[in-house]
């Protein structure tokens, strides 16, 4: 950075004299010194002739630094715990009442295969492991959640948007994606297109190389798409079923807004996502990341979980993030202030909700000894008091 500002320093210098010579000519030619206007013409050639290398030198420095800069992740936020590992998130909240099972209730895997709701051999047989074949009544339930979630968001001032369900380069880089998560996302090299990982890419990048009005602001969105992730493959219940895949559903809530508001919205966001949970009946915790265990673009991040009775287990349902002013950075999102100051804006998302686990929670929970019942406020979506 001390190169850049000395190079800056030369150039700025420079250039200042080319300025002052060239109207200093004008001045000598008006009163008939010709030969000092002249010795002066030599000199701004020469001036001249310094700026070009300088510029590409300033160039090459700045390519360098950028490199360099966009390895480095987000500043977390003050109240963000200090730690390396999920084991050191911070409970912030636990509620809702975990259901009691029949003594004959099993895992979300068995059930789907048992009611013919999902399935994955066909699905690995079409595409690979980890691409989910839904049918029937499964797929018309993950239509049911997403349309429902899409309500939830939109009633509560959420725009609707659906977004192209691949990125160029630049978009990955500006949302942070690239270069930090290249390897976990699938890659369309003859185009140089990216599937994206999750809404939130797409969508943030409309604002893109957007300069904005501060009453435009807040900019509330929310849209569904099809995820696409290369996570690395394990073993054990964690990844069984639906608990991890690598082609899944989820709509997106995402805000862009003022820097002094990004704290508040971020709190509103949380309260959200708590309410649709509240919503489906599920019991859920927060959890607040530690400073190791947050995505590499997030100032602050709670995650939300649910309880899988079957399992006995919790499942992440959702990340709500504040992002503060690194991914608007990156894509030149800014504003306009009430004083005509030209600065970033913070941007922040959540999922509202990632549907393959929500699927996996609510069959669960909703099994009986006959079938598998729904949430009231899913009823009405799906024409019936079963899902089975």
């Amino acid at each position: 950075d001390d190169e850049r500002k000395q190079l800056q320093a030369s150039f700025d210098d420079t250039q200042s004299k080319v300025n002052a010579a060239s109207k200093e000519i004008g001045g000598l030619m008006a009163k008939g010194e010709k030969d000092k206007a002249e010795a002066l013409k030599n000199d701004v050639a020469e001036w001249k002739k310094q700026l070009d290398p300088l510029k590409v030198k300033m160039a090459e420095v700045e390519t360098s630094l950028h490199n360099t800069m966009v390895q480095f992740p987000n500043l977390p936020h003050d109240i963000v715990p200090v730690g390396k590992s999920p084991e050191e998130n911070v409970l912030v909240k636990e509620a809702g009442a975990k259901p009691n099972l029949h003594k004959d209730a099993v895992p979300h895997w068995d059930l789907i295969k048992k009611y013919n709701l999902v399935d994955f051999e066909t699905g690995a047989k079409i595409t690979g492991s980890g691409f989910p074949l839904y049918i029937g009544k499964g797929a018309k339930f993950q239509r049911v959640l997403a349309q429902y979630f899409l309500d939830f968001n939109t009633a509560a001032g959420y725009t609707e948007y659906l977004p192209p369900f691949m990125v160029n380069e630049a978009s990955a880089f500006a949302t942070g994606q690239l270069p930090d998560k290249e390897g976990q996302m699938y890659h369309a090299t003859a185009d140089n297109f990216y599937l994206i990982p999750t809404a939130e890419v797409p969508v943030t990048n409309i604002f893109r190389d957007t300069i904005l009005k501060e009453s435009d602001l807040p900019i509330k969105m929310t849209a569904y798409s099809p995820c696409f992730r290369r996570e690395a493959g394990s073993f054990g219940k964690e990844v069984r079923g639906l608990n991890r895949v690598h082609q899944f559903e989820k709509v997106e809530i995402i805000q862009i807004v003022p820097p002094e508001k990004s704290d508040d919205v971020l709190n509103e966001m949380v309260t959200h996502v708590e309410n649709l949970l509240i919503s489906l009946g599920l019991p859920y915790r927060i959890l607040k990341l530690c400073g190791g265990d947050m995505g590499f673009a997030s100032a602050i991040t709670y995650d939300f979980e649910v309880y899988s009775a079957a399992q006995q287990m919790w499942l992440e349902v959702s990340s709500v993030s504040n992002f503060q002013a690194y991914q608007t950075y990156r894509m030149k999102c800014r504003y306009k202030d009430a004083e005509g100051k030209t600065q970033f804006t913070h941007s922040l998302n959540g999922s509202s909700l990632a549907l393959p686990r929500i699927f996996a929670a609510i069959v669960e929970n909703y099994q009986t000894e006959t079938g598998i019942a729904l949430p009231k406020v899913l009823q009405p979506y799906f024409g019936a008091e079963n899902l089975v």
